[in-house]
């Protein structure tokens, strides 16, 4: 159980750090990434662990790394810099 604990939270500071360089523009590495992605990761292996049984492995730690992905993509906002961001409209 502990190291299942300890895998899911080294998943979920990889998913949030992977994000993090990725997107940098989006999703600034910060220490409010890294605490959710660690968090979400836990939880949603913990809550799979508990559905599907502790002897399927396959499930909780996939079920983890989707937990921490979906969390921290609610955290990215638009691009602070870049080609896509919006200009206010030149006036005539």
């Amino acid at each position: 159980m502990l190291w299942n604990a300890v895998g899911f939270a080294v998943l979920g500071l990889l998913a949030a750090a992977a994000a993090g360089r990725l997107l940098p523009r989006r999703l600034p590495l910060s220490p409010l990434t890294l605490f959710t992605g660690v968090a979400a990761a836990l939880t949603g292996g913990l809550i799979a662990r508990t559905i599907v049984g502790r002897h399927h492995p396959e499930a909780t730690f996939p079920a983890a790394v989707l937990t921490a992905v979906v969390l921290l993509s609610l955290l990215a906002g638009p691009p602070k810099h870049g080609r896509h961001t919006k200009t206010p409209a030149a006036s005539a």
